[in-house]
């Protein structure tokens, strides 16, 4: 068991603590598998009522996998990293089947890994720290852990405009757009969660839930989605270029600093998890779309310009959208034969 996992039971409480704060609690495989183990111990302990999600210090609950090491993975062909995407993805899914509550506290920085995580579970909360996003395009790969379905399913537009530009919510945001159900303010939140020892979640999310900060979204929803509802990545930067809005423009040229393949294949991930709907099918998809990347360049490349070299730089290839053509986009959803996730 590794100490970058604190368990321990409090009152009715199974408490999960991931303890990497200097690292922002980013996830190791070993993470992953002590998160699953204690849940399938808990599930089966009638003295444990509930389940609760924290992260340790105070920058964030997860902001994630731990990208350099599958940076170095993926130079080393990838069978490390897709092993950790299939040991993420089922634990993602189990959660979302869990059979107690799970109480998940997105306060700070929560994001891709962080969100799969939490965003499943059946008690979500946001507090005025959090910050949530889905921000994989940044380093050349497509929204995973169940985000693509989650993006998908957000009202609009909003959430192909989350995904392409790999902008962060608020906790306004997050409650619009179906990341998370409850607000609970900083100066309430050690009571909150110290008060789940004892009680069931809905009577503490009753007894400490405020009304949260207005979406900044919501105001912003005409151009989001009438730009946003085009059937190419290239007519989406056109109607927001031709809006003449100013927060389209910058939206734009968010996306343009995007890996081009990332940005095509993560329009069609979203597309396809509409029509999906369930979890357990959009993960498979996911899957197979996370092993492609491995086998692609940009992942390793988003992550050096990112992460290893930090140089905000990165060369992407092909460098253009007219580059990506329609089969180098299926490549990303193609059966992979032995090597399925296999959830639906």
């Amino acid at each position: 068991m590794t100490t970058d996992v604190l368990l321990h039971t409090d009152g009715r409480a199974g408490r999960i603590v991931l303890n990497r704060p200097r690292a922002l609690n980013a996830l190791t495989h070993e993470m992953l598998l002590t998160v699953r183990q204690a849940l399938e111990t808990w599930a089966a302990d009638d003295a444990v009522a509930t389940v609760v999600l924290t992260g340790a210090g105070e920058r964030g609950l997860c902001a994630g996998a731990d990208i350099r090491a599958l940076h170095d993975d993926a130079k080393a062909g990838g069978a490390g990293a897709r092993s950790f995407f299939r040991d993420e993805y089922l634990l993602n899914h189990r959660i979302s089947q869990y059979p107690k509550p799970y109480v998940a506290v997105m306060d700070g920085i929560t994001m891709g890994g962080g969100v799969g995580l939490s965003a499943h579970g059946g008690v979500r909360v946001v507090t005025e720290r959090s910050t949530v996003a889905m921000p994989e395009t940044r380093i050349g790969l497509v929204p995973d852990v169940g985000g693509s379905l989650l993006l998908a399913e957000a009202p609009g537009e909003l959430g192909t405009h989350l995904a392409l530009t790999a902008a962060s919510m608020g906790p306004g945001d997050a409650l619009l757009c179906g990341f998370a159900d409850h607000f609970v303010p900083t100066s309430r939140l050690a009571e909150f969660t110290g008060s789940l020892a004892r009680l069931d979640p809905a009577e503490a999310v009753r007894t400490f839930a405020a009304d949260a900060p207005p979406s900044e979204l919501a105001a912003q929803r005409e151009w989001i989605d009438a730009c946003y509802g085009a059937d190419t990545v290239e007519e989406i930067l056109d109607r927001l270029l031709s809006s003449g809005v100013p927060e389209a423009k910058e939206a734009a040229e968010q996306i343009r600093a995007k890996s081009p393949t990332s940005l095509k294949v993560t329009l069609a991930a979203l597309r396809r998890a509409r029509a999906l709907g369930s979890l357990a099918q959009v993960l498979d998809q996911e899957y197979r779309v996370s092993c492609a990347a491995l086998e692609a360049p940009d992942l390793v490349e988003g992550i050096r310009a990112q992460v290893v070299d930090k140089d905000r730089d990165p060369r992407w290839s092909p460098a253009g959208l007219a580059e990506v053509g329609e089969a180098e986009v299926a490549r990303f959803f193609a059966p992979r034969g032995g090597d399925e996730l296999g959830l639906g």
